[in-house]
């Protein structure tokens, strides 16, 4: 049985009804209806997912292609040199958010901005964000969810105090858009510029003695 994000259900709701009501009343307007109706129940989709386990590893938050793996200084929150790997995804992904780690949630911080194409470095300062810091065995992790050109609406479902599972999800960004994941520096990326990754199953990084 497909399982639906909680998220989708009123655009399902609506589209299904737009979609019976063309078909009665505007014919015409009944393909355009019948297909943006398929689409939301594919892009709400919410799959299982094969959880790997193991010690000191990292999965990934979202679906989608990796569009940058960098070194950076985290000035906003933790303000250390951290890990930075950034996902990009597009409408055909899955968009549902998962944790990277185990840990417990030390703060939920949105943080208002513009709606520029999430492949754009800036985007991830300047656009609209919601930044989930997790506090962790390996130390603080921070995951981004940014807002991108078609994305309007991040939502994160967990709040200050919450624990997460290794994989379990906590949140989900409507249409196309970001994720952006920093890690501690000992932690060896084991992902290549331009690979497509599964949220909660793709192994992002490990860590190193």
């Amino acid at each position: 049985m497909l399982r639906i994000a909680r998220e989708g259900y009123p655009f399902i709701v609506f589209f299904v009804a737009v979609t019976v009501i063309s078909y009665f009343v505007w014919i015409w307007a009944f393909p355009v209806a019948f297909s943006l109706m398929i689409f939301m129940f594919f892009f709400f989709r919410d799959p299982e997912r094969v959880i790997p386990e193991g010690e000191d590893i990292f999965v990934s938050p979202a679906d989608g292609k990796i569009i940058m793996i960098e070194e950076v200084k985290e000035d906003r929150y933790l303000k250390i040199n951290l890990r930075m790997v950034s996902i990009f995804m597009s409408p055909l992904d899955v968009h549902v958010n998962r944790s990277p780690c185990e840990g417990r949630v030390k703060s939920v911080i949105y943080s208002p901005g513009r709606f520029l194409s999430a492949f754009k470095h800036e985007a991830s300062l300047e656009n609209e964000n919601i930044t989930m810091i997790l506090n962790t065995e390996y130390g603080d992790v921070i995951v981004r969810q940014v807002a991108g050109f078609l994305a309007r609406r991040a939502v994160c479902r967990v709040k200050e105090g919450d624990s997460l599972k290794r994989g379990e999800r906590f949140g989900i960004i409507k249409f196309s858009s970001r994720v952006d994941l920093f890690l501690p520096l000992n932690a060896a990326i084991r992902v290549r510029l331009g690979e497509r990754v599964k949220a909660g199953e793709t192994i992002i990084a490990e860590l190193e003695d």
